[in-house]
């Protein structure tokens, strides 16, 4: 296989086992680099495997049906990967603050569902940054922490 080929398989993984429908923490471990950056709108930037794990782990806490899934190809030049995704969840968990736009007070029932693309670099195999660029104010106003204009 082709370095393309090879890294679009990596990040596929991913996006499977660490944004799908059932996460598997073991993948962070196994092809995220020990100090990755994972950076969305949303949240705060994360680094490092341990602080990542510990951002999903809460995540699926409060969203316990939360899954994102592709919507096209990957496309892949040099060390980058590029996918379009769309998903969401349910928020029916404990209270959740790690929307840089507020909180959320436990199992509001509020729903979700917004589209992104993500932009991740593979080095010798290693997920080593993952910076996405998602509809947030979508979510945001779905979750109702941002209002709609009168």
């Amino acid at each position: 296989m082709s370095k393309a080929e090879d890294n679009k398989a990596v990040v596929g993984r991913w996006f499977t086992d660490f944004w799908g429908k059932t996460v598997n923490l073991a993948v962070v471990d196994e092809i995220a680099a020990p100090d990755m950056l994972l950076k969305y709108s949303l949240h705060e930037p994360r680094r490092g495997r341990d602080d990542i794990k510990a951002f999903m782990t809460d995540f699926r806490a409060a969203f316990p049906d939360l899954n994102f899934w592709g919507t096209a190809d990957l496309i892949a030049e040099g060390d980058y990967v590029v996918g379009q995704w769309e998903g969401g969840g349910t928020h029916t968990g404990p209270a959740f603050d790690d929307f840089l736009m507020g909180s959320l007070p436990a199992a509001t029932g509020r729903k979700m569902h917004f589209t992104g693309t993500t932009v991740l670099k593979v080095v010798n195999g290693k997920i080593v940054e993952e910076v996405g660029l998602d509809d947030g104010l979508t979510a945001l106003t779905q979750l109702g922490l941002i209002k709609k204009a009168a």
